[in-house]
Parts: structure tokens; C-alpha cells; sequence
């Protein structure tokens, strides 16, 4: 508990309890402006406050991670076990992260002559990182 009373943890704290009180006084002023009716108003002084509440969630929240630190406890989510592949046709469907693997086109594939000088000129263009695309000269791919 007596790393939350640092000079950074302090200016936190600080941060935080500004940014919630303005976030009061901004609602406050926008129902202000409601009542003598500016009828935009309205959205606004509900959303000050969820703004205000935001800040002590995330206030709030890293309190919570730095006394965990400070405890030797982890900090990050346990690892979510593999999913087991589906039985039958009733099982659920699980989405995974698509795998995408880099085709090689076939030896005796024809080749595309733009596609070719194209590739020519960004592999110059990565080659040459100060040069400006003016100054390529422009060769024929064979």
C-alpha cells in the first residue's frame, strides 16, 4: 500500500480526482443550459458524468493492478485452456484466427509484365528509403 503514496501515484491520484470533478462541473453546466432550454444540452449532461465515471473505473482499475504487482500477484489473465474439436454436426462452432500462408505461383505460370515492374518499383522504393518516387529510374523488367 505505500507505493500508492509516491510522488507519481499522488499526481495521480490528483489527475484523477480533477478530471472527475470537472467532468461534474461540465454536466452540472450543461444541465444549466438544458433548464434555460438548449434542448442539445440534454445529451450532454448525461454524458459528463459517464465520462467522470470512466475515469474513476480506470483510476480505480490500475489502484487494483498495482497492489496486485505489489503483492507478486499476476496481473494478466489466465491462459483460456485449448477448445476441443468438434464432435458432430451438434457441437458449437469456435472461431479461430485465420492462418494465412503465402502461395508461390507456379513455375510455369505466366507472368504479368505491370505486375512485375510494379513490384520492381516498391522493391526500389524499400531499398532507397530517403529517395523521392521522382527519382526512380525507370527500368524495363526483362
Amino acid at each position: 500500500m505505500k507505493g500508492l503514496w509516491t510522488p507519481a501515484w499522488m499526481a495521480r491520484h490528483l489527475l484523477a480526482l480533477v478530471l472527475t470533478a470537472g467532468c461534474l462541473v461540465l454536466g452540472w453546466w450543461q444541465f444549466s443550459r438544458a433548464a434555460d432550454g438548449n434542448s442539445i444540452s440534454w445529451g450532454y449532461m448525461f454524458q459528463w458524468p459517464v465520462f467522470g465515471g470512466f475515469v474513476v473505473f480506470i483510476w480505480w482499475r490500475e489502484v487494483q493492478l498495482a497492489r496486485r504487482r505489489a503483492a507478486g500477484e499476476p496481473v494478466t489473465a489466465p491462459e483460456q485452456p485449448a477448445p476441443a474439436a468438434p464432435a458432430g454436426p451438434d457441437s458449437p462452432v469456435t472461431l479461430g484466427r485465420p492462418v494465412r500462408v503465402a502461395v508461390q505461383p507456379a513455375t510455369g505460370a505466366a507472368t504479368d509484365p505491370e505486375l512485375d515492374a510494379y513490384n520492381d518499383y516498391l522493391a526500389w522504393l524499400a531499398a532507397n528509403p530517403g529517395a523521392r518516387p521522382s527519382d526512380y529510374a525507370r527500368r524495363i523488367v526483362k
